[in-house]
């Protein structure tokens, strides 16, 4: 078996502190990071802008019901007293692709942003005075990706037009006058494809680059980069495609292009992945020619779920910063457009996403993280760093914090598999030397998605009270490359299930954790992985499903826009291939499925309907298996509510100890078992 680092010294570490720390079983620790570390004096940090040598971000606030609120820093001072750019009560979030991003900008020191409670653009200045105005229609329309367009004084934006309840939303690229003229009806500058992203205008204003892609494919498939001049009344001619266009039904070939943008000096930047590689190209509008940047073995772009995303920026004519990933930690680095010398940057994150730059100053702005510490607002200047803002104000005690290692095992192909292990950590606490802890898997979501090294509270909350985690980059995850990401086509439900488990198996074999006690959770597409695996296989003992899917059929039949042929890259074309959908659902196999199930499920969400809950527990219930199933109004794909995340933690948490029977110290939360009473489950 492979692997990048041993875990030997954590497990030494562990031995060693056994004389000084109280002995108790794993599973079972008096736990100082506790549910409310995810929401008390907490934020999630996204979106941040530059202008004007002030820095914008946004905060989506947990104890504000998930309220997303527009922030500034003036003239990037960390000394200073950030504000509140955007209105009270409103709440700065587009529901376009129901996944959003993208959702406003600065320009100039106007704030464009939309509103979601009605799912209008509006502008407003952005020292917070004065009131919003009004720059689309009203209607079944959302937004997102703005960019402002100075020489014919408009706001573009990407446009999903709903007309009917049952029909398929419209996608296009429109215009919004600044005049406020638009409110009566937008112009439509681009559209006939199913998607559009990314538009944006030349330094020369003459030009109009944007991202586009049609079904079958998602962005990370299949997508293409156009460019069209402007003629003299401000519409678009002689379109033309700079990259990207091939491939199909799992066809071996295409290419994937992300986030084109215009370099100062009037070039069009992008990442593709036609060398297997999301690498940076550059495309001469005046010679037509495009040449690799950057040919390196890394990732410099990650999959376009939401609209905004950004890997790199300009922070001169001639300089470009930028994040890129290997071997799943992330790096800075800039990129010399002269001479095309690249230099990697010393910094201590290894999770680093949303950069933003204003090439007129030399400043660059992202969101960065590291294995001990959580995501910050990060200003880079003059080659140095320093914190603009903090997701939360709590502090973890280092004996605390369990730390990552990559792994590196292989499954039954004999194909590496990529994963974060982490073993247990508590400052006060260990256990017996003879025991091994419990595990929980953790399967991300996507499942064209991956997890980082970074902190994350959620794998912390399970270690610090005696569990070993296991977050697997399992095949079909970003950041090792396209070979690796497209290997789980017309394998979803297949090889993801494989790669868990043996991951699962693997550490059994090192010795490191009880093979008694496995458990598996995932969230959305990882709730699938892990319904199959409890479904399919014998490996875990019990498992929680987040918004996860039990029939792929139903979810083929009744989901959104964005992902609704998602799954004919990953199991194939619905309904040719509805005999596969229906081998792979765990809701027809029922009668293999033999273990403890907790489901928590947001009755909003229209990404995976709460039928799919539903299904799955009646299922199970009338078979008589311990199922408990938790729904929250309210709330969507994802819980955003305070009191929601945190109870959703702690009564994930009460399920296992009823199923391991862990004799935990303090009150849990009622576990809502179906046919078994909580006295019974204990």
């Amino acid at each position: 078996m492979l692997r990048y680092a041993r875990n030997d010294n954590v497990l030494e570490q562990q031995i060693l502190n056994t004389m000084t720390k109280t002995i108790k079983p794993y599973g079972c620790w008096p736990a100082a990071i506790t549910s409310s570390a995810l929401t008390e004096k907490s934020v999630r940090l996204g979106e941040p802008q530059l202008d004007q040598g002030h820095c914008y971000w946004l905060e989506q606030r947990p104890e504000e019901k998930g309220r997303c609120v527009v922030v500034c820093l003036p003239k990037n001072d960390a000394q200073a007293t950030p504000y509140n750019v955007s209105p009270a009560g409103v709440s700065v979030n587009t529901k376009a692709h129901e996944y959003g991003g993208g959702s406003y900008c600065v320009d100039q020191g106007t704030l464009y942003f939309v509103n979601n409670s009605d799912q209008r653009v509006y502008r407003m200045p952005a020292d917070g005075s004065g009131e919003p105005e009004a720059l689309s229609p009203e209607g079944h329309y959302r937004y997102a990706d703005f960019f402002v367009d100075h020489t014919r004084q408009q706001l573009l934006a990407v446009c999903e037009i709903h007309r009917q309840e049952n029909d398929e939303p419209e996608n296009c690229i429109v215009s919004l006058r600044l005049d406020g003229s638009s409110t009566l009806g937008f112009n439509v500058l681009v559209f006939g494809n199913d998607f559009y992203s990314n538009p944006s205008v030349s330094p020369e204003g003459d030009k109009l680059a944007w991202l586009t892609w049609n079904h079958p494919n998602m962005p990370w498939d299949n997508s293409e980069c156009w460019i069209a001049d402007f003629n003299a009344t401000g519409l678009l001619h002689k379109q033309r495609k700079v990259a990207g266009g091939h491939g199909g039904h799992n066809a071996d070939k295409g290419e994937s292009v992300f986030q084109p943008c215009w370099s100062p000096t009037g070039d069009l930047v992008f990442i593709s992945d036609r060398n297997n590689w999301w690498n940076l190209y550059s495309y001469n509008t005046y010679n037509k020619y495009t040449e690799c940047l950057l040919d390196m073995p890394a990732e410099f772009a990650t999959p376009q779920w939401v609209f905004g995303m950004s890997t790199y920026g300009f922070l001169n004519s001639y300089t470009l910063f930028c994040t890129y990933t290997q071997h799943g930690q992330w790096y800075l680095g800039t990129l010399d457009l002269m001479t095309q010398h690249f230099q990697q940057l010393d910094t201590p994150f290894t999770s680093i996403e949303a950069i933003a730059c204003q090439d007129d100053d030399d400043s660059a702005v992202f969101i960065g993280a590291t294995s001990t510490s959580l995501p910050e607002a990060i200003l880079w200047r003059n080659q140095q760093w320093v914190s603009l803002a903090k997701s939360s104000q709590k502090t973890i005690a280092p004996a605390d914090i369990a730390t990552p290692t990559a792994v590196c095992f292989k499954n039954k192909q004999q194909l590496p598999v990529h994963a974060f292990f982490y073993a247990p950590a508590n400052a006060c606490h260990t256990a017996d030397s003879n025991e091994k802890p419990p595990l929980i898997v953790m399967s991300h979501g996507g499942p064209t998605g991956a997890t980082s090294a970074a902190l994350n509270i959620k794998v912390q909350f399970w270690t610090n009270r005696g569990f070993a985690v296991l977050d697997v980059n399992y095949s079909g995850s970003t950041g090792y490359g396209r070979e690796y990401r497209r290997r789980l086509y017309s394998q979803w439900g297949l090889l993801d299930v494989e790669d868990l488990c043996c991951g699962a198996n693997y550490l059994v074999h090192e010795g490191w954790v009880d093979g008694d006690r496995m458990a598996i959770r995932g969230s959305s597409a990882g709730g699938y992985s892990v319904l199959a695996a409890l479904t399919f296989r014998e490996t875990f003992k019990a498992g929680a499903s987040l918004y996860g899917i039990g029939d792929l059929c139903s979810l083929a039949e009744d989901t959104h826009k964005f992902e609704s042929r998602y799954l004919d890259q990953l199991v194939g074309p619905y309904p040719e291939a509805k005999s596969i959908y229906q081998q792979r659902s765990p809701l027809n196999h029922i009668d293999q499925l033999n273990c403890p199930v907790i489901f928590l499920q947001g009755l909003e969400d229209k990404v995976v309907p709460p039928n799919q809950a539903d299904m799955m527990v009646n299922a199970l219930s009338d078979k008589g298996i311990p199922v408990a199933h938790v729904t929250f109004e309210g709330e969507g794909h994802g819980f955003r509510q305070a009191e929601n995340i945190r109870y959703s933690l702690d009564v994930e948490y009460a399920f296992y100890a009823a199923i391991f029977e862990f004799a935990v110290e303090g009150e849990l939360p009622s576990v809502p078992f179906k046919h078994l009473t909580q006295s019974e489950a204990h």
